[in-house]
């Protein structure tokens, strides 16, 4: 399982939608997956990131960097955003905030 490689990554991505395309909604249990990794994570003594790829939005940013989350992927959220790529950048650094 991953708790026997977690000494040798320097990244766990967790995905937070099916992969395959972008657009796709956020799955609501993604944010307690993130919270398992980052305990195990903890656990192991691992200064890996933990990064989470998939319907990242102003709307779950925050729950997920609380629950452990250190890199952020938002692709629709920002490049869709009605105020353009930089307004959706700042609506994610605002919930973040």
């Amino acid at each position: 399982g991953v708790r026997d490689v977690l000494p040798l990554v320097d990244l766990l991505l967790v995905m937070s939608v099916n992969p395959g395309f972008g657009g796709q909604a956020y799955i609501p249990g993604s944010t307690e997956k993130v919270r398992r990794a980052r305990a195990l994570l903890d656990a192991a003594g691992s200064a890996a990131e933990l990064e989470v790829d998939g319907g990242v939005d102003a709307a779950n940013a925050a729950a997920l960097a609380v629950a452990g989350a250190t890199v952020l992927v938002a692709g629709s959220a920002v490049f869709g955003h009605p105020g353009g790529a930089r307004g959706g950048i700042q609506a994610i650094r605002s919930a973040l905030a």
